[in-house]
């Protein structure tokens, strides 16, 4: 097997269009995007609507780090390494809840909602001289964003602020996560979060959701049996002319752009949804106007953030466990203040698309599981990927979108700029030599 030797640029060409498929089975180089990608960017955390009140927390994951996502006693966000100073083992062991403190069940250090050590087993008289419990607090990431809802954190103090970490791609994440009406509301999460594992390397599936629109023939069964959105087999709702936006960051994103016309017909499979989208899209078009028909559908923010942002609405994160096994967390986002009858509905739909249940997740999962195992031989690892679709094109700039965008779905663009990214981070030894780059021109 081969390592990096220092060089990831040697086996993502994308000058040529040609990506090794070592970069998705070779356990050195996994090791490696641990620490030079997952401790470095800006990743997904969870959304604050799972932690509404004081105490609340979620537990959820940075790479291969279980972290709690909390609020303390003053509403505070934090996020934490869910691992004791003293031994280790974790201070929560559900998924979710309400606490006063966290508590180690194995030696028993307690910590306030804060992260501050504040219980030591029989402190006073064991530790001569005293140690300093305010030096051996939970370990808190080193900056953290709330993104319209959306939870963020890195664990590196020198990243970029989330801002400038999203670049372009922040026009996408504002737009796909306002309410449907396009006003400054809220979302929540609805449900609680699927979980399921795939064997598949976590690269597959960000590069899917960043812009891989050829593979959309793998879900021809899924509009032949209607099991879309709209009424009728064989329909899909017009989504508009395809823009496919690549960012200098590594995201990528898969637009949508219709007129804002006044009728739209949105889950024309109930009728009481239709209606309330019916009136969202007229406030939508009253505030935004020509912007209003502007749709994020599908994109994913480097490393492992992608998305849904019409239909449906969710959010997928592509949690590393090796290099041919990834563990994937879904959730679903719903206007909070949306009737109860639709959400209901909605429920209903987001089941049946999407997660581990739903019908276009089985097509792909079959298509990432394939692809991993035939990059795991011998001699099939002598032979690199193609991703040569409109290799040094069209890809310009747009009066509608920021990045470098196209109007061919067909263009392998954004998968070439994802590629191209994380070679970036896996040969630069700190932020200083990653910023520059995203003045880069696209592949």
């Amino acid at each position: 097997m081969r390592s990096l030797n220092g060089s990831a640029r040697a086996l993502v060409d994308v000058a040529a269009g040609e990506i090794s498929r070592e970069i998705f089975v070779n356990p050195d180089i996994y090791r490696e995007e641990q620490e030079r990608v997952f401790a470095r960017a800006w990743l997904y955390v969870g959304h604050e609507s799972q932690i509404r009140n004081p105490g609340d927390f979620t537990v959820s994951r940075m790479g291969e780090e279980s972290v709690i996502l909390t609020r303390d006693r003053a509403a505070r966000i934090h996020v934490f390494l869910n691992s004791c100073r003293h031994r280790g083992m974790k201070v929560c062991r559900y998924d979710d809840g309400n606490t006063r403190s966290f508590i180690c069940p194995y030696h028993a250090w307690s910590y306030d909602l804060d992260g501050r050590l504040v219980g030591v087993q029989d402190y006073d008289n064991s530790y001569r001289p005293p140690f300093d419990k305010s030096q051996w607090g939970l370990v808190e990431a080193a900056q953290l964003a709330n993104f319209r809802g959306t939870i963020w954190a890195t664990w590196d103090r020198n990243a970029p602020e989330f801002d400038d970490f999203l670049g372009g791609a922040r026009f996408a994440l504002d737009l796909g996560l306002r309410p449907w009406d396009g006003s400054d509301g809220e979302t929540e999460v609805l449900g609680s979060t699927q979980k399921w594992i795939v064997p598949s390397n976590w690269k597959f599936i960000a590069e899917n959701f960043a812009g891989d629109a050829l593979h959309v023939v793998s879900h021809r069964s899924v509009d032949m049996v209607g099991i879309g959105p709209s009424k009728g087999p064989g329909r899909r709702d017009d989504y508009g002319k395809p823009y496919l936006a690549a960012y200098p960051g590594g995201h990528g994103v898969n637009y949508g752009v219709t007129p804002p016309v006044k009728e739209r017909k949105n889950y024309a499979g109930s009728p009481a949804t239709q209606a309330y989208f019916q009136r969202c899209w007229e406030k939508r078009v009253a505030r935004m106007g020509d912007k209003a028909g502007i749709v994020p559908l599908i994109g994913t923010i480097f490393p492992n953030m992608s998305f849904h942002l019409q239909q449906p609405r969710t959010i997928l994160v592509s949690h590393p466990r090796g290099p041919c096994e990834t563990e994937m967390w879904r959730v679903y986002l719903v206007d909070k203040d949306a009737p109860d009858e639709v959400k209901r509905y909605l429920r209903s739909y987001y089941i049946r698309y999407s997660g581990p249940a739903g019908m276009t997740e089985q097509d792909d999962m079959e298509n990432w599981s394939y692809a991993t195992t035939a990059s795991r031989g011998p001699i099939a690892r002598r032979h690199p990927y193609n991703y040569k679709s409109c290799l040094g094109s069209e890809a310009g700039r747009s009066d509608l979108i920021p990045g470098f965008v196209t109007e061919r779905n067909t263009t392998e663009q954004n998968p070439r700029m994802l590629y191209k990214r994380w070679a970036e981070y896996m040969d630069a030894d700190d932020w200083r030599a990653l910023v520059p780059a995203a003045s880069d021109a696209p592949p």
